[in-house]
């Protein structure tokens, strides 16, 4: 930048797809990336403990205030999500968001994303994108990661719970790293919903043989080598998918991308790995115990089984841990996995960093002046 002149590239969505935010095989690279950095504690988020998922904004349920907007059920919310992340990144950066179920009556997604980059010594803004996509992106791509390290070499089966966006990248990103996938399996709530995942699955993934749905999640779980449970929740456990080790075939492997439950003494008969082990230790301080629940992701889980001595805090297996060989990975065909995505900004800034890169590479996008000189300065 040539201060204290300030300009910054605004990328629309449009923008944003020309500049590859769709490249789950690259996508899939940054997050891997994005995890070495992690396990090496090469980042830092928000909080004093730098672990923070985020600042959020939720609504009270009854207000006095008539322009006060309400919780009704509608999972209406602001959040948001600053991060560094460094290695090859070297980005400073934040996800900001508003949520709103009831969104989709209107043709709108329920969140509504940017992401910001900024000049991590100044402050000053970088880049200021549309993020939507950028987020279902890197959401998948983790599960891709995970499914590269994890995952039989001989995986046939996968399969989705969960047809929304989040089930199908990382449906995508397991294809990605999965390559000899010959079936997919889908449980839902609505059929229409099932319908068009299915009529989607069939159309992209054409040389897939086998794309169906299933009525429970017995069906989605049994003869299959990978899952990915990308449904929505709240924090009643009680609701979430429930899964009994019997049914998992041997081998396999369940990502928690979302919500899902085990009774604990047969989880801790599988192998349990999380994308970023301080993340999880960041959510029992925010989330007091037990946190499962509350936060609805599954190393949750893994972090309450420490607490009550169902394991040892060192059987949670980091991911990085993997990659970098200080843990063995698989060391079985039998070894059943668990793999726990927390999903963290730091994920959003990598990928926002590189599409910002294709973007300027391309000449897309539209440069916005913050100020000539500044004012107050």
């Amino acid at each position: 930048m040539d201060y204290p002149t300030i300009d910054f590239l605004f990328l629309s969505e449009e923008d944003m797809i020309k500049a590859g935010v769709k490249d789950m095989e690259a996508c899939i690279d940054s997050m891997e990336e994005v995890v070495k950095c992690l396990n090496v504690g090469d980042y830092v988020m928000g909080g004093e403990n730098h672990n923070s998922h985020g600042s959020q904004v939720s609504f009270p349920t009854e207000s006095p205030f008539s322009n006060m907007p309400l919780d009704t059920g509608d999972d209406r919310r602001f959040m948001a999500m600053p991060a560094y992340i460094g290695g090859t990144v070297d980005m400073m950066g934040m996800k900001w968001y508003g949520s709103n179920s009831d969104n989709r009556k209107i043709g709108l997604p329920r969140s509504i994303l940017t992401v910001m980059l900024n000049d991590k010594t100044t402050g000053a803004p970088i880049a200021l994108m549309s993020a939507n996509i950028l987020s279902a992106m890197r959401t998948g791509a983790i599960p891709g990661v995970g499914a590269k390290y994890l995952v039989r070499k001989d995986a046939t089966v996968c399969g989705i719970c969960g047809p929304g966006v989040m089930g199908k990248t990382s449906l995508e990103a397991i294809i990605c790293t999965c390559p000899d996938i010959k079936e997919i399996k889908v449980k839902g709530r609505g059929q229409k919903s099932l319908d068009a995942f299915i009529e989607y699955a069939k159309k992209k993934y054409s040389d897939i043989p086998t794309i169906r749905a299933v009525d429970t999640v017995e069906e989605l779980i049994r003869n299959t080598d990978v899952v990915s449970f990308a449904n929505s929740g709240n924090t009643d456990p009680s609701t979430y998918p429930f899964v009994k080790k019997e049914w998992i075939k041997k081998g396999a492997v369940l990502i928690g991308l979302s919500c899902f439950d085990m009774d604990s003494d047969e989880m801790a008969e599988c192998t349990l790995v999380v994308d970023n082990m301080k993340l999880y230790e960041a959510w029992e301080e925010e989330f007091p115990y037990p946190s499962f629940g509350m936060n609805n992701i599954i190393g949750s889980k893994f972090t309450d089984m420490a607490h009550d001595g169902i394991i040892e805090k060192s059987d949670i297996i980091d991911l990085g841990d993997i990659i970098f060989g200080k843990k063995p990975g698989r060391i079985s065909d039998d070894q059943i996995f668990v793999f726990s995505v927390g999903g963290m900004p730091v994920e959003d800034v990598a990928w926002g960093k590189r599409c910002y890169e294709n973007a300027k590479k391309l000449g897309l996008g539209t440069s916005l002046r913050l100020w000539d000189k500044p004012d107050l300065a």
